[in-house]
């Protein structure tokens, strides 16, 4: 479904293998074979350091036309923003998003240098985990960024993480019962399940997209259904 951007947090992972990774494919090929099966991932290799260009050109021939992936920005970001822009630009149209962690208790003043040095063409999502941010949501949206986890961010897209399994089979059917009006009315969401040693997460992320587009299909469906009833 365009706009589902359903993923995992990595990819990296040789204990996916064999439930999600065929026993034969190498680790050089993961990247790869999980951009065959899911449209989007979180890049958390760069939370540590930024790699070199060459590395993002890299990452970003190994998926197809239409992949995304959401970037952790790393510590000493607020400092550097417009470094780290223009290294995650190597992705070219792979780039979905910048994911930006902020564990401090709220402070306005880091908000405002943070919202005026970021370029609107990069989407930034923040990761605020103080709860002394609620509220900020206004602010971050007039900027065109967006809180991790809010569903009701104005701007049109989101960025949700699932970070607590197992998920039963009724939970990933809400989490696709909430997805899918949004992306219907033309909203971008990164969606995005924590990584575990078996491969539960590319399950989820799977099934999760199945759903999307079950619903999606059955819409279709209808809306003929409907039309064929009005033209009798």
């Amino acid at each position: 479904m365009s706009g589902a951007f359903v993923g995992t947090s990595g990819w990296s992972y040789p204990s996916w293998r064999p439930g999600s990774y065929p026993a034969a494919v190498a680790p050089d090929d993961f990247l790869r074979h999980y951009a065959g099966q899911l449209p989007a991932v979180e890049l958390n290799a760069t939370a540590y350091r930024l790699p070199a260009e060459e590395q993002f050109h890299r990452w970003a021939q190994q998926v197809p036309d239409g992949f995304r992936f959401a970037v952790k920005a790393p510590p000493g970001t607020m400092r550097r923003i417009g470094f780290v822009e223009e290294r995650v630009r190597a992705l070219g149209d792979r780039l979905g998003c910048v994911r930006l962690v902020v564990s401090n208790r709220r402070d306005d003043g880091l908000l405002e240098l943070l919202l005026g040095s970021v370029d609107p063409a990069v989407r930034w999502a923040l990761d605020l985990r103080h709860p002394s941010w609620d509220g900020v949501e206004s602010r971050l949206a007039q900027a065109g960024v967006v809180r991790v986890d809010d569903w009701e961010a104005r701007p049109s897209w989101r960025y949700l993480r699932f970070r607590e399994p197992p998920h039963t089979d009724d939970d990933l059917r809400r989490i696709a019962a909430r997805i899918a009006p949004l992306v219907a009315s033309g909203i971008d969401v990164f969606a995005f399940f924590r990584h575990e040693d078996a491969p539960t997460a590319p399950a989820y992320a799977e099934r999760v997209r199945d759903l999307l587009d079950e619903g999606k299909a059955h819409q279709a469906s209808s809306s003929v259904t409907a039309l064929e009833n009005t033209s009798v």
